[in-house]
């Protein structure tokens, strides 16, 4: 009996050994076991934070094409109206150009009502008394009043190249004749007459030398009266009819200043 319970007593304390290692290898893997919980449970909460993260950028891009979207449109829509609006702007400029002739002859109309102007073409006297009852011939008078205007008797001038035309009127010098005499009211800064006599000349002499001359004086009349838009047409008339002439050369300077 003493023997059985030595031996029983040597299990009890082997067995209670036993438990002792079980119970520290259970806090052990216990403790292991939370650890590993809390990592995963880290884990868990950095990959919902990248995927929220993935979210909002995904919104911000999403939101962003679709700006841009808007953007390409509008870009594309102000494009094509920009195009339409300059074929359009095109299209009205021809379209004034080809119809400068007949707005020039408005003008003058207009003009003429202004002032209430109607030619004298009966009173065309050289002003002194001893020349008028002197016989010229065409070349004699053109040469007289042509030495008048260039010394500045504008007056004299004026009525001896009107007189050059009424006693000779399919003279070679008419044309040259009816512009001096719009010369010669420019001289005097009476720019709407001027701009009158001027357009005789365009109408009269279509053919003569002297109408790229004519509508160049004529744009620069309606100049100084401050009328630019009639006279950015009949400046672009004159390029476009007379490219080759000096006067419109002088008439594209004008039209970058405009």
């Amino acid at each position: 009996m003493h023997g059985d319970v030595v031996t029983l007593e040597n299990r009890m304390s082997w067995l209670e050994q036993r438990n002792t290692k079980s119970e520290k290898y259970n806090k052990e893997l216990k403790s292991k076991l939370e650890e590993y919980i809390k990592l995963l449970e880290e884990k868990e909460r950095a990959l919902r934070n990248q995927s929220a993260e993935l979210h909002a950028m995904h919104d911000q891009l999403k939101s962003e094409m679709q700006l841009l979207s808007g953007r390409i449109d509008e870009t594309d829509y102000l494009l094509k109206q920009k195009i339409y609006d300059s074929d359009k702007m095109a299209e009205n400029r021809l379209k004034r150009i080809e119809e400068t002739a007949d707005l020039n002859k408005k003008c003058v109309t207009r003009i003429e009502r202004y002032l209430n102007f109607e030619a004298d073409e009966n009173n065309l006297k050289i002003k002194s008394k001893s020349q008028s009852e002197q016989v010229l011939s065409e070349n004699e008078l053109y040469t007289m009043s042509k030495k008048a205007f260039d010394a500045g008797d504008f007056e004299t001038a004026r009525n001896g190249f009107k007189d050059l035309i009424n006693k000779f009127p399919k003279s070679v010098h008419a044309d040259n004749a009816q512009f001096w005499i719009g010369e010669t009211y420019y001289g005097e800064k009476w720019y709407e007459k001027a701009i009158l006599e001027y357009q005789k000349v365009i109408e009269n002499y279509p053919k003569g030398n002297k109408v790229p001359a004519s509508l160049l004086k004529q744009g620069f009349a309606f100049l100084n009266l401050g009328d630019k838009a009639n006279a950015r047409l009949i400046l672009q008339e004159l390029v476009k009819k007379y490219s080759e002439a000096t006067e419109a050369k002088i008439a594209t300077k004008k039209l970058k200043e405009l």
